[in-house]
């Protein structure tokens, strides 16, 4: 018997680089190739792979009010191929934008209405990555009252600054929902293993979770 819609997708994931004005020509390079190159990593394509089921994948960059914009559209991610497909798509990605300010609030709205549109999955999460703390327009804890956010987990990556206020402002702000995590990454340079670690873990709970559900399902 084939497998209902919702068992067809285990995660439909959203990952979300910040393109603010804080964030150099330089950083933004070594943000989205260290994510092209995190998507490439053996352990995160097993942890991608680890299922039958697979994960649809969205990604787009953000920074003000109005300038959220696609890198990849929703993809299953069915095989290296895909991943491979996904890396192509940020490494050939231009940068939209480098003198806006910071509007989290809006971005996770975005990100809200992007899992609208997402194939039928069992799991949502969403990733914010960024470098500090909302400063245009209404903030996060605004936009999870404003948007369906029922059983989405917003995971955070905080690219910390030596006094650790990106990475306290995501705790206290950013982090939402069932089995949320922060994960932090000590600078630009280190965004590549940071996401890798982020990645490797969120894949990893979805599968756990996924067998647990199964398991009620049955029971």
């Amino acid at each position: 018997m084939a497998a209902a819609p919702v068992e067809a997708c285990r995660l439909a994931l959203v990952l979300a680089l910040d393109v603010s004005s804080s964030v150099d020509q330089a950083e933004d390079r070594l943000q989205r190739g260290g994510l092209a190159a995190a998507l490439l990593a053996p352990e995160v394509q097993e942890a991608f792979l680890a299922s039958p089921d697979p994960v649809a994948l969205q990604i787009f960059e953000w920074s003000g009010k109005y300038n959220q914009t696609d890198l990849l559209n929703w993809t299953l991610i069915r095989s290296p191929a895909d991943l491979l497909l996904a890396a192509e798509a940020l490494t050939n990605s231009t940068r939209s934008v480098s003198d806006m300010p910071t509007a989290m609030g809006y971005a996770l709205g975005y990100a809200s209405i992007k899992l609208r549109t997402a194939p039928p999955c069992l799991f949502q999460t969403i990733d914010m990555a960024g470098d500090g703390a909302n400063n245009d327009g209404f903030g996060p804890s605004s936009a999870y009252m404003a948007y369906p956010f029922d059983g989405v987990t917003v995971n955070g990556l905080a690219i910390a600054a030596p006094d650790n206020a990106a990475r306290d402002y995501y705790l206290a702000e950013v982090v939402h929902g069932p089995n949320a995590f922060l994960e932090v990454a000590y600078g630009f340079t280190d965004f590549e293993d940071a996401m890798r670690r982020k990645l490797v873990r969120e894949l990893s709970s979805q599968i756990i979770g996924r067998a647990q559900a199964r398991e009620g399902a049955e029971g």
